[in-house]
């Protein structure tokens, strides 16, 4: 058989078998949008023939990354709410900020994101916000691999005048608007360009949906054959305010509706009891762990180890942009922090937590026949990167190897030279393929100053912490 594309020559890091799976010298051969070989290279390249090579000597061949749990359109307001106390941070830090921009601004913020993400390596995109039958069409266009749902809330289009201690009061008609355009997702583009890209519902969190409309969105997501993305118990307020208009808290809620399987994608879970931890994680849903999004906007940890020691399946995710949207950054931090949490450097070693944005994180979404690990069969997303730079050296390949660590604590991110996803260079030697990068950063800019230019016409600007900081000559 020929073959379309080989990349022979260099480490491939497979991400099969219970670590990672590495081959020293070894070739990828892919046809179409499959992988049709991995292993030694004299063996491959024995086998097939291709109509294109790519040598990959000093190079690393893996699997693409999966981010599990993102916000693209967050990026419009990216460092404009951070360091804040986190009671106070979503209704008086983020949200009035996104209330100032337009869907076109979300838009083009999401563009940005995504672009951010690939040359990172990020290859598939758990993509949860609104307006989501907008933002998909970047996913298409850039030819990202894209789990995506809209963020089904009853919040009231006034959020400044919420106060978190006290009742919210829902606007079962915003609800209804934003389920619609989730089911209209759904039935456009689940499944589509060749299922490249898929669909979820997304019910923002317990705190911020009535009972009723918790039902129906189960029930839909049930009818249409699709998986759910949620938040649970990220922040001590969702409890309060789950507990004052159900009296339930939000596991319990959630299990009495019967959300609580493998469909369900739970980010954080950073306030939950061990034992709704345990119920979660035996449930067979799955936990996106965001450590450096919640670690700067809630100065908290969530509890993935604990999740994990369950049985529980854990993928990485980025969340909202508080400083990047970087694969190695989040693997890093993670592996750090749990290390610092325990005083124990055993814990989260590198390849667990390699598999946490590969592999692993594939199963919690619920695609690990397809990717998440270069396997004949699945589909040809990948990346490779460079290995020359100084971070990444010296190599040793035995006794000892040490590729591996030093991806999840050495590497920075712009080793990443090339990414294919479903069998296409979306990134080729360091060259966006399938969009215009500088017109992209040029777009978000502008939308970033006409937002701008609102804000500070708006009385509630000036009382914005980050406002009075920035009046002070500290930002």
């Amino acid at each position: 058989m020929t073959l379309d594309l080989m990349i022979h020559g260099g480490y491939v890091i497979t991400m099969e078998g219970p670590g990672t799976g590495i081959i020293n010298r070894g070739a990828v051969g892919i046809k179409g949008n499959k992988i049709i070989a991995v292993g030694e290279e004299q063996d491959v390249m024995n086998r097939y023939t291709a109509h294109r090579y790519i040598e990959a000597k000093g190079k690393a061949v893996m699997p693409g990354f999966v981010n599990v749990h993102m916000h693209t359109g967050d990026a419009i307001v990216r460092s404009c709410a951070q360091d804040l106390p986190g009671k106070i941070w979503r209704f008086k830090g983020i949200l009035p900020l996104l209330g100032v921009a337009r869907d076109e601004d979300f838009a083009a913020a999401s563009r940005l994101n995504i672009v951010e993400a690939l040359r990172s390596g990020i290859t598939t995109f758990g993509d949860y916000y609104s307006p989501m039958t907008e933002i998909v069409k970047n996913h298409i266009q850039l030819g990202t691999r894209a789990v995506v749902s809209g963020m089904i809330n009853e919040l009231p289009p006034d959020v400044s005048v919420v106060e978190v201690d006290q009742l919210i009061p829902l606007d079962p008609a915003v609800g209804q608007r934003k389920l619609t355009d989730n089911r209209k997702l759904v039935q456009e583009y689940h499944e589509s360009f060749g299922g490249r890209i898929t669909c979820r519902y997304g019910p923002h969190s317990a705190a911020m949906c009535s009972e009723e409309m918790l039902r129906e969105i189960k029930h839909l997501a049930d009818q249409d054959g699709v998986g759910i993305f949620t938040h649970l118990v990220q922040t001590k307020e969702e409890v309060t305010q789950t507990r004052l208009r159900t009296g339930k808290a939000p596991v319990a809620l959630l299990e009495s509706l019967g959300y609580l399987n493998k469909k369900l994608l739970a980010a954080h879970m950073t306030y939950a009891s061990l034992d709704e931890v345990e119920l979660v994680a035996r449930s067979g849903a799955a936990l996106a762990l965001c450590s450096t999004s919640i670690s700067v906007v809630r100065g908290a940890l969530p509890p993935a180890q604990e999740f994990a020691g369950f049985g529980g399946c854990v993928g990485l995710g980025t969340d909202q942009v508080c400083n990047c949207t970087n694969m190695f950054d989040e693997m890093k931090y993670a592996a750090l922090i749990h290390k610092y949490k325990n005083h124990d450097a055993t814990i989260f070693p590198s390849w667990k937590i390699l598999r946490m944005a590969t592999i692993e994180a594939a199963r919690a979404l619920c695609m690990e026949d397809t990717i998440g690990s270069l396997r004949e069969g699945k589909l040809a997303d990948l990346i490779i990167l460079d290995l020359s730079g100084p971070q990444m050296n010296p190599i040793y390949e035995r006794p000892i190897r040490n590729l591996v660590p030093n991806l999840v604590y050495s590497a920075l991110g712009n080793e990443v030279e090339s990414v294919m996803i479903d069998g296409n260079f979306v990134i080729e030697n360091g060259r966006l393929t399938t969009g215009d990068e500088g017109a992209i950063i040029s777009a978000v800019n502008r939308a970033a100053a006409r937002i701008s230019e609102e804000m500070e016409n708006l009385p509630w600007t000036a009382g914005l912490p980050l406002a009075q900081w920035t009046r002070d000559g500290y930002y």
